[in-house]
């Protein structure tokens, strides 16, 4: 395990568009599925890595209390030949394990993560109503090990402002985890934030 932190995309990015199967219906998830949301949540993650096991119960929750509103989104863009935990048959048994209400989707190409400039997992972006960028960085301030336990406390703040129409606090932290698991020869240039 590589601690990795996100690159932290520039604020009111627009969302990369994407295309992507659902590992849960094997329906096609772009953002325009989210179109009646008021916010879009693209969240990358995996199965393995201990600071996603960290927090996925706090994610299923996340999912159930914003599922009328916010539009979110799950993506593995892991190396699944390698990582065999994050093939799609294994990555819907863990979704339906913990009651994930989002859909789970698998980027193959990895395309869609280098679009995003996703780094690590869990890797989170907020996008507000016109899917500009407006919160990248840590769910909260937990992590295996610290003793604290997950709450999800700044995507919470930062979502529950966008719905508000507030602005959200420029002063976000980097999330940390593990690094995603690119394909032999396929890592980004950006690849490489590392503690």
């Amino acid at each position: 395990m590589t601690l990795t932190f996100s690159t932290m995309l520039e604020l009111g990015t627009a969302a990369p568009d994407f295309s992507l199967p659902d590992v849960l219906s094997g329906a096609t998830i772009s953002p325009a599925t989210f179109s009646d949301r008021q916010a879009l949540l693209v969240l990358f993650l995996c199965q393995h890595c201990p600071f996603v096991r960290h927090v996925q119960e706090d994610l299923a929750r996340l999912g159930r209390d914003y599922q009328e509103t916010v539009g979110i989104v799950g993506i593995s863009s892991n190396d699944a030949d390698r990582y065999e935990d994050d093939r799609p048959d294994r990555l819907k048994a863990w979704a339906s394990r913990f009651g994930f209400t989002f859909p789970v989707c698998f980027d193959a190409t990895q395309s869609v993560a280098k679009a995003y400039t996703a780094a690590c997992t869990p890797d989170p972006f907020l996008f507000d109503d016109k899917r500009l960028l407006v919160y990248r960085g840590q769910l909260d301030d937990s992590r295996p090990g610290n003793g604290k336990p997950p709450t999800g406390r700044d995507i919470r703040a930062a979502i529950d402002a966008t719905l508000a129409g507030k602005p959200v606090d420029p002063v976000q932290r980097p999330s940390a985890g593990c690094n995603i698991k690119w394909k032999p020869g396929n890592a980004p240039a950006y690849f490489g934030v590392r503690a």
